[in-house]
């Protein structure tokens, strides 16, 4: 359940509701100089006229700060001339116009910063030369303490604003990262289910096409086939299931993550009259032999994802798949006697997302994934995967 945005702090502050922020000024403000207004017209015996001025002048100003939130600046000023009026026009003995004091602050905590100024200088030298005018009594204390109240309304606001710009700033920068942790995911996931499904469908393709070709000659042969699809269907349904789970409820993988060891089955899997495949596994089977799970993973993903490419793209008869630990580095080697990293290149990069997906995942790890020509052949490709064998 959300939590409101007033009572997380982490969220950029206290944020009360607008309703709030619109009618509280309006209320306080209405009850701090209306009731005394009637007060003190009953009191000095004002006539009818002026004391309907004066309640008038005390009313107006609050309700003016009903427009504060569409239209600052112009409440601002309206708010300063009101209160200029009620100054000039009404008993000196009257409580404090606090409705100039909200005009203030909501004005330049919405930005009317300029409106402010004007409004407020103008009213305040209009004040300080008709006043003398018309007999009010301008000690200095009171001009002194006049400006400085004004002078803390302005701050008020300028306080709000910068605090407003920040929670706005903390909340975009929150909606940016959950934007890229998004972004990330869906990455994360595309990746897995291009890797799990379009291996799968190529192995499928491939010994699919073996059991047509064999099954009038060797039908033991092709009873391997239709049982290799069968493993390969099941083993790519498992994993898809493991993905989707993650996505709907953040399950824990209902099979297994691959490893290293599962590579002699992933080779067997793509094997076929037309594509022989060796596996050169030079790591041994003892104790610390063989990297984290993280990096086995990756290791199985790029190597299963080279050879689909093996598969669909290099045209090729033969193929080693070659894993060993160099210094601090487990190196994978998928290489073929197929086309050249040229043309298989422009294939494999307008048939999919195999290659990024390959890189990233070296990347993810602090390793790299290269693709050239073999040197040692006449053609070929060879694709070479560096991943830091102590990574968690």
């Amino acid at each position: 359940m959300p939590v409101p945005a007033w009572e997380d702090g982490r969220r950029g502050g206290f944020r009360p509701p607008a309703r709030a922020v619109l009618l509280v000024p309006v209320i306080v403000s209405l009850l701090v100089q209306v009731p005394p207004a009637i007060a003190i017209a009953v009191w000095v015996g004002q006539p009818p006229a002026a004391a309907a001025l004066s309640i008038g002048l005390a009313a107006a100003g609050p309700l003016a700060l009903l427009a504060a939130r569409r239209w600052p600046g112009p409440t601002v000023a309206v708010t300063a001339g009101l209160a200029l009026a009620d100054l000039l026009l009404t008993p000196d003995a009257g409580p404090p116009y606090v409705a100039v004091a909200f005009a203030i602050i909501l004005g330049v905590a919405r930005g009317a910063v300029i409106w402010t100024a004007v409004s407020v200088g103008t009213a305040w030298l209009a004040a300080v030369v008709l006043g003398s005018l018309v007999g009010l009594d301008w000690h200095p204390f009171r001009i002194a303490v006049t400006t400085a109240a004004l002078a803390v309304c302005v701050g008020a606001g300028w306080f709000i604003r910068v605090r407003r710009a920040r929670a706005a700033a903390f909340r975009e920068e929150a909606r940016r990262r959950r934007q890229s942790a998004e972004e990330r995911e869906r990455v994360r996931i595309a990746r897995e289910l291009h890797d799990v499904i379009g291996h799968a469908l190529s192995q499928i393709h491939v010994q699919a096409s073996v059991g047509l070709h064999l099954m009038d000659r060797d039908a033991e042969q092709a009873r391997s086939a239709l049982s290799t699809i069968k493993e390969t269907s099941k083993t790519a349904l498992e994993e898809v299931r493991s993905v989707l789970g993650v996505i709907r409820d953040g399950d824990a993988p209902l099979a297994p993550q691959a490893e290293l060891d599962q590579l002699p089955r992933l080779v067997a899997g793509v094997r076929s009259p037309e594509l022989s495949v060796e596996l050169d596994d030079r790591l041994g089977d003892e104790p610390g032999a063989r990297p984290g799970r993280a990096v086995q993973f990756a290791a199985y993903r790029i190597a299963q994802e080279a050879l689909t490419n093996v598969v669909r793209h290099a045209g090729a008869s033969a193929a080693l798949v070659r894993v060993e630990r160099q210094d601090d580095d487990l190196v994978l080697v998928v290489e073929d006697d197929g086309r050249g990293p040229g043309e298989r290149l422009a294939d494999e990069t307008a048939g999919g997302t195999g290659l990024l997906g390959m890189r990233e995942r070296a990347a993810l790890l602090g390793g790299t994934v290269e693709i050239a020509s073999r040197e040692d052949a006449p053609s070929g490709t060879r694709v070479t995967a560096r991943l830091p064998w102590s990574h968690a």
